[in-house]
């Protein structure tokens, strides 16, 4: 091979570029351009705020997609920080406008707070979702046995925060973090090493303990109908539309019918290419995997050796349709270790999940008379996050629990939550009664008292959790997902595979402070069961204020339990056929007021479907996995003798 010098080289290399340049295509229509140019530049020197964006560096050399809000004229402003895998861009333009407020106006925005406290408004792209670089974990653990890599949520907040303060020069320094459900668990998860320019962290309705209590199980009961949205949100960066989850009924109830076990309708749809979903179906029991990253156990080891250092008030919806679960575990995990009783702070609201942020005087057929939202934002949010953020610290007057009491629809201010309640047994009676003291004529030698009461579950016609057509998962009407834990419950007490007890006509008051206790003893002839309890406030027959709600039923807290896991969540067993066992779990926490003339209601049945999962009612390894011959019919009994003596625990208070 012949070797030329470079002064040949270069030669050549040049006179090939002159003829390349003189070949070239000239523009086909030299005479009539395109209209559209190469980068539109958007004139916005009108506008009341400013839009920056930038790809702020992690330490581990990822960038992460940030929008920066700033108001037109800002100075010494706090920034209110949220990240979020649900794209920062679409958070920061709900609508095309000049103004801040419309591009803000709707989730996760408290617009009027935001607005009216010049703050400076960040929201961020997560690792691996939109905008941001990197590997997107669903609710990525902590550094630690679940996640093996240096980095986390806490370290890419740590560095966010280092960065903002430092690059936005209209900022006082002082920085808040919020977010709602999983924008709320992230809020959590920095308060594990936080950055010394975090002075606030306001988690609302937070993602906490998967397993136990909030989006994908209840008590290893496993809530199926996020199946679209594991799809969806981890499928693809940008939540591809063209990537959906797609259905072949319009009753939800069909489709997931249709599949047999959760396990095969997600292998018909493919969710088996979803890492999280791998994992998911791998640990139907609550081990290390579950336990090791729910943020109310991270956090009780982390404050327990480091103490709180950031103040915290966690926002609750006494009717969450997702997270009922996790903002109480939160506090009821860490409270004890505020010793000053001035870091940790807790709102319960009337609301469905994140409505606190929204107008809020009613929830579906529920009203309150006000403005909850509004109130809360005014009374609470807005002066709560001002004094920690705000140069002048205004002085704030927030109680140390702030909590609604429904039924009554009064605000509440409180030192401690809840307020030590005596818990009252409220027992299931012969007849189908319910009853605060025990019937003395309820004795087994009573011939003519029955001492259970029975129905029949058959997976192939389980109980709906709603009124069919069961609706899939969605925020926009005609959906009407946000509301489906206060929808009447009188579709469920018409069905004979449905236990309806009630009480005598309240006569006075009874208040409810805290979470009920189900003490279930109740046998199945099979060998697992689900155990559905229901704690109801029956309205009077009319009511003349509002006509629609006579004879109303209104579930006040709800829950569902896995019989295989009655000894151990970790270790699930086979039931012992037809033994009387007593199943004890705790319903979603309350604060409500059973008023004279109404009564109360307690509902058992053995599926919620398709909610949850049906449980085949024959033991099997793993339920994802259930064959159709393994799911059986079973005899199910709720005893109420004295022996086996079935009772809700109320945590009953005093009238304020």
């Amino acid at each position: 091979m012949p070797i030329f010098p470079p002064s040949c080289i270069a030669a050549v290399l040049g006179f090939s570029a002159v003829v390349a340049a003189a070949q070239a295509p000239a523009a086909q229509y030299p005479n009539y351009p395109s209209e559209t140019p190469e980068h539109l530049q958007p004139v916005t020197s009108s506008f009341d705020f400013e839009r920056r964006e930038a790809m702020i560096p992690m330490r581990d050399g990822v960038h992460l997609h940030t929008v920066i809000l700033v108001p037109k004229g800002a100075s010494h402003a706090p920034i209110l920080l949220t990240r979020t895998p649900y794209s920062a861009d679409e958070l920061t333009t709900h609508a095309a406008s000049a103004h801040l407020g419309p591009n803000l106006y709707g989730y996760d925005n408290a617009v009027d707070v935001i607005l009216d406290g010049g703050y400076i408004r960040v929201i961020q792209d997560i690792r691996g979702k939109y905008g941001s670089e990197g590997d997107y974990v669903m609710n990525r653990p902590n550094r630690g046995p679940q996640n093996p890599t240096p980095v986390d949520e806490s370290t890419d907040t740590y560095d966010t925060i280092d960065w903002l303060i430092h690059n936005i020069p209209e900022t006082n320094g002082r920085v808040g973090i919020l977010g709602i459900s999983y924008d709320g668990w992230e809020p959590l998860t920095v308060l594990v090493h936080p950055h010394p320019a975090l002075k606030v962290s306001v988690p609302m309705n937070p993602m906490v303990d998967g397993w136990m209590g909030d989006d994908w199980f209840h008590n290893g009961a496993f809530r199926q109908q996020n199946m679209p949205y594991i799809y969806e949100q981890t499928g693809t960066r940008d939540n591809d539309p063209k990537s959906k989850w797609w259905s072949a009924h319009f009753d939800d109830y069909d489709e997931y019918m249709s599949g047999g076990s959760a396990g095969e309708l997600g292998k018909r749809h493919g969710l088996e290419q979803i890492g999280f979903w791998k994992k998911l179906i791998a640990h139907p029991a609550y081990d290390a995997f579950w336990s090791d990253q729910a943020m109310d156990k991270v956090l009780l080891k982390d404050f327990s050796e480091e103490g709180i250092k950031v103040p915290i008030l966690l926002v609750h919806s006494l009717w969450d349709q997702e997270d009922i679960y996790g903002a109480p575990a939160v506090y009821k995990a860490i409270k004890p270790l505020d010793k000053n009783n001035d870091k940790v702070f807790l709102v319960l609201g009337p609301w469905h999940h994140g409505q606190e942020i929204e107008p809020a005087d009613s929830l579906g057929a529920i009203r309150f008379g006000s403005d909850t939202g509004t109130w809360f934002r005014k009374n609470v949010l807005t002066p709560f996050l001002a004094h920690y953020l705000k140069d002048d610290a205004p002085p704030m007057d927030i109680a140390p629990v702030t909590a609604y009491e429904t039924g009554k629809d009064e605000w509440q201010k409180l030192q401690a939550w809840p307020t030590a309640p005596a818990m009252k047994p409220l027992y299931l009676e012969p007849g189908f009664k319910l009853s605060f003291t025990a019937n003395p004529a309820n004795t087994a030698s009573s011939a003519n008292v029955a001492t259970y009461d029975e129905y029949i579950s058959d997976p192939a016609w389980p109980v709906p959790f709603r009124a069919r057509p069961s609706q899939p998962v969605g925020y926009v009407l005609p959906l009407t997902w946000p509301q489906w834990l206060v929808d009447d419950q009188r579709e469920a007490s018409g069905r004979t595979d449905v236990l309806t007890y009630t009480s005598d006509l309240l006569t006075e008051p009874i208040h409810i402070t805290g979470q009920a206790i189900a003490n279930l003893v109740a046998s199945t002839s099979g060998t697992d069961s689900d155990w559905v309890v229901k704690l109801i406030d029956e309205y009077p027959d009319e009511v003349a204020r509002d006509p629609n709600l006579g004879g109303y039923q209104l579930a006040i807290a709800m829950d569902i339990f896995r019989g295989r896991y009655r000894e151990s969540f970790s270790d699930p067993r086979p039931i012992e056929a037809g033994k009387p066992l007593t199943y004890r779990f705790a319903l979603p926490p309350t604060n409500h007021v059973f008023l004279p003339g109404h009564r109360i209601m307690v509902q058992v049945q053995s599926s919620w479907f398709p909610l949850y999962d049906r449980n085949p009612q024959t033991y099997v390894e793993n339920i994802f996995w259930a064959k159709p011959g393994d799911y059986q019919k079973a005899t199910q009994r709720i005893y109420h003798s004295p022996d086996h003596a079935s009772q809700i625990d109320l945590p009953v208070v005093q009238s304020n």
